[in-house]
């Protein structure tokens, strides 16, 4: 069935944060809220963003890894990941990795449902020494998903939240409108005519770079 153009683009926000507030939804906001900017400054479909609380879908999970029949919810849930033009997923860390309801979740996706997709990855812990996380967990869980994983992910220790960072490394809010920017312009791509935007000078130095190339240097955001 062919999408109408004037569909919206669809992001959706994977959080797995157990506390509320939580540092994780945190997170995931402000990455969905710099995708949706640089969305909206771009082109000129509607852009809607949706957010999934895996906290509130906890036992409905175990329920579906039990019963292999998942609630309405939970269906609902798992619908919209599959179905967005971009997915944002972002856990906290847990024994040095991905915490178990964030990979809980993905498990009931299907191997074949997230091909081709964009997704930026994200974390959040308490220490910055947990942040290759990214690229030892979460990077191959969606490889073996085969979705597109952006070049910029990014973590947030306890220590980032209101820092601008220094001469020599970038502050959290810079990370997170980059990987924002990235989803955007492969939403874009992916979405209006199967090719990348071309980049400007305001997109800073890494746009400059072929898109496939930032995905060979894997660079840790």
């Amino acid at each position: 069935m062919t999408v109408p153009a004037t569909a919206p683009l669809k992001i959706v926000a994977v959080a797995a944060g157990l506390s509320s507030p939580s540092s994780t939804r945190l997170l995931a906001d402000r990455l969905a809220e710099a995708a949706r900017e640089r969305l909206a400054a771009e082109q000129d479909r509607r852009v809607e963003v949706e957010v999934v609380e895996l906290r509130d879908l906890a036992v409905d999970i175990a329920n579906h890894l039990v019963t292999g029949f998942p609630p309405a919810a939970l269906r609902k849930a798992l619908d919209a990941v599959t179905g967005a033009d971009g997915l944002i997923a972002v856990t906290p860390v847990f024994t040095a990795s991905y915490s178990g309801l964030f990979k809980s979740f993905f498990d009931l996706v299907d191997n074949t449902a997230l091909t081709g997709k964009p997704v930026v990855i994200a974390a959040t812990g308490g220490t910055p020494r947990h942040s290759l996380v990214l690229e030892h967990a979460m990077r191959p869980l969606f490889a073996y998903l085969r979705a597109v994983v952006l070049p910029t992910s990014v973590y947030a220790a306890s220590e980032d939240w209101g820092s601008n960072g220094d001469e020599y490394t970038e502050g959290l809010p810079s990370r997170i409108r980059r990987a924002g920017g990235e989803l955007a312009s492969a939403v874009t791509g992916r979405t209006v005519s199967g090719a990348s935007r071309t980049p400007t000078l305001d997109d800073g130095e890494d746009a400059l770079v072929p898109f496939e190339e930032q995905l060979a240097g894997l660079r840790v955001g």
